[in-house]
């Protein structure tokens, strides 16, 4: 039986000098990059310094004089898609049990900062700072997990599949 061959698919990957590799490689400044971003978001939304969207939206409804204009309704926004984003990613990547068990794992860091005194417990503002640089922990791993598990185990995700 003759062997018929597939008609080639083009696609702007299967173009010349498009090198899908490159974009699709993992390495540890590029997981550095998703906690910078993650920390960026999670910072700009919350954080006890006072210098937060938390903070802005707070200072407006509480005095009667000042309104909320357009410029912190699109800040909101922005930050709303941010979330969005990592979110959405992070619950694809983890699932329900793994964003448990990177809950639990920097969850179990803080204890253990705060258990032997590195952090003192009294102290609600670094607790705080820990807990925010911990959500920014899980938000990077998931975000980050997909490409961890594909060279570890060199499954691939259904994404990458549909691509190829």
């Amino acid at each position: 039986m003759p062997i018929i061959p597939r008609p080639a698919i083009i696609s702007r990957y299967s173009q010349p000098g498009y090198n899908i590799g490159k974009y699709k490689k993992f390495t540890w400044p590029s997981a550095l990059l998703r906690f910078s971003i993650a920390l960026v978001l999670v910072l700009l939304t919350y954080n006890p310094s006072g210098l937060s969207y938390f903070d802005w939206v707070q200072e407006r409804i509480n005095d009667p004089e000042q309104s909320l204009d357009p410029l912190i309704v699109l800040a909101g926004i922005l930050l709303l898609i941010g979330w969005t984003m990592f979110l959405r990613a992070t619950l694809r990547s983890l699932g329900p049990f793994g964003l448990l068990l990177a809950i639990g794992f920097f969850a179990t860091l803080i204890w253990l900062i705060v258990y032997y005194g590195i952090v003192p417990a009294d102290s609600v503002k670094a607790v705080t700072w820990l807990a925010l640089v911990s959500l920014s922990g899980v938000l990077a791993a998931g975000m980050s997990w997909s490409h961890i598990r594909r060279r570890a185990s060199g499954q691939l995700d259904v994404d990458d599949v549909e691509e190829r």
